[in-house]
């Protein structure tokens, strides 16, 4: 298989490549948790305008797509990359939850499937910290 030709075109999406190769697996996935974190904390209105960019529906998809994904590279990565990312994940799901008219019961908000329920207020230690 020979790679692309180098049009001027593509060069965007060549040096993204490059970069992407030159990076390991820790630094990929965390800058890619934080961007989700990042755009879950718009979602739930934490940056500026925040009413107008508030949309629990998607701040929910995102906690749980950042939440599957720190607890589905957890056990390679261990704790000195995980818990940064862990500690992130309950506060989105703790301002979630602030947010929320009607709270959802304890284990059914977003993300909770793979950490403990996170009761408003309380900041709860992950299963796996212990």
């Amino acid at each position: 298989m020979q790679p692309p030709a180098d049009n001027s075109s593509d060069a965007p999406a060549l040096t993204a490549v490059r970069d992407l190769g030159e990076l390991g697996a820790v630094e990929i996935l965390g800058a890619h948790a934080v961007d989700l974190m990042t755009a879950s904390a718009v979602k739930l209105g934490l940056y500026e305008d925040g009413d107008a960019q508030r949309d629990l529906a998607d701040a929910r998809i995102l906690i749980c797509g950042v939440a599957g994904l720190v607890d589905a590279v957890a056990p390679l990565l261990g704790n000195q990359h995980t818990l940064p990312l862990r500690q992130g994940v309950k506060s989105l799901q703790e301002a979630f939850r602030a947010q929320q008219d009607h709270p959802d019961a304890p284990g059914n908000g977003p993300g909770e499937k793979y950490t403990r329920p996170q009761p408003a207020g309380t900041a709860v230690p992950d299963r796996r910290d212990r």
